[in-house]
């Protein structure tokens, strides 16, 4: 009999895992578009109810702007696909979806495509932190910064800064702007995006006013980008995480121990594109999202994977720090422990 391959053996056995996501990895137009439709139609029509009840009551906007911002995360799935050349055949349709997708979520497509592609190349490498991640430190590294550099270190680990502040700062301000080794393509992508935002800025202003636009679309930004920066951090930052220096860091086995299995309720699940099988999307970034579950279910040796719940996954929060020598994420209070044990280990 047969044995399943494990999560710890796929490293080794490559023409395995390969074989197992090779038939899930090309899109199916007629999926693609309905999910364009399903997905942004129902947006714009949340946004148009939203600005009709600005007439009624601000708590019913409000109220709104969750479910459409929902809807904005699953835009932003259709934009992150793009980006990996897996929701349509051609790259060309994938780069001009991408683009539309980008104006939506106020994410330039080409500089946001490269980044990406940098995060799943050295997510969860010590040595090659920096682009397209979540700021994380050593307890070794952050015990050596100064007073000045760990303050800005805790504001950025806060979750108000994280989850709140950071996000709007960089959907509306940091996205503006090219950076500085950005390729020509990729300042033009930002100018493109901004023109095309600031054209719906305008005719937002002609027709219903800045007032009644920003009231509509600024609480939709503010839980879309919180949600989604949450997602992206809790993939990467949870208990029993995998994190290697580069000399003995492994694609697969980051996929598969460095990225979570976040089991959400169905109704999450589908607002976020089933982005929550991460396991599976690092180990084949190729597969569309909507081919995600079935490649999990499919395939016993994916779901080895110990799952996060949507409780479970709030632990997440109390992790700062990366100790190497005890392998695991902790929070600032660990540093507490260890200076106590230093001042026990002197008396």
């Amino acid at each position: 009999m047969n044995s399943v391959p494990t999560a710890d053996n796929l490293a080794t056995n490559k023409v395995s895992w390969r074989q197992a996501v090779a038939k899930y990895e090309n899109p199916d137009l007629q999926r693609s578009v309905w999910q364009v439709v399903n997905t942004v139609i129902p947006y714009c029509i949340l946004w148009y109810l939203m600005y009709r009840s600005l007439e009624v009551s601000y708590w019913i906007t409000l109220a709104l702007s969750a479910l459409a911002a929902g809807f904005l995360v699953r835009i932003f799935i259709i934009f992150h696909d793009c980006g990996h050349a897996a929701f349509f055949k051609s790259q060309k349709a994938n780069d001009l979806g991408g683009f539309i997708a980008g104006v939506f979520t106020l994410t330039p497509y080409f500089g946001w495509r490269r980044e990406h592609a940098m995060h799943h190349a050295t997510a969860g490498d010590l040595d090659r932190r920096g682009v397209g991640d979540i700021w994380t430190l050593t307890v070794k590294e952050y015990l050596e910064l100064s007073p000045r550099r760990r303050l800005e270190y805790r504001l950025y680990r806060n979750p108000l800064v994280m989850f709140v502040i950071g996000p709007l700062f960089i959907f509306l301000i940091r996205h503006r702007f090219a950076g500085p080794t950005a390729s020509k393509r990729e300042r033009h992508s930002v100018c493109w995006t901004n023109l095309a935002i600031l054209g719906i800025v305008a005719l937002m202003g002609v027709t219903i006013g800045i007032k009644a636009f920003v009231s509509v679309h600024l609480p939709i930004v503010m839980i879309a980008s919180a949600a989604g920066v949450w997602l992206f951090y809790v993939q990467h930052q949870y208990e029993g995480v995998y994190w290697e220096r580069h000399e003995h860091w492994d694609y697969v086995t980051l996929a598969l121990r460095g990225s979570s299995f976040y089991k959400l309720p169905k109704i999450l699940q589908w607002f976020t594109g089933n982005i929550g099988f991460h396991h599976i999307h690092h180990l084949s970034p190729r597969i569309p999202n909507y081919n995600l579950e079935r490649c999990h279910e499919e395939n016993p040796m994916f779901q080895e994977v110990k799952p996060i719940t949507l409780f479970a996954s709030s632990k997440s929060l109390t992790f700062r720090l990366w100790d190497e020598e005890g392998r695991k994420l902790v929070g600032f209070g660990y540093l507490k422990d260890l200076q106590n044990k230093h001042a026990m280990s002197q008396q």
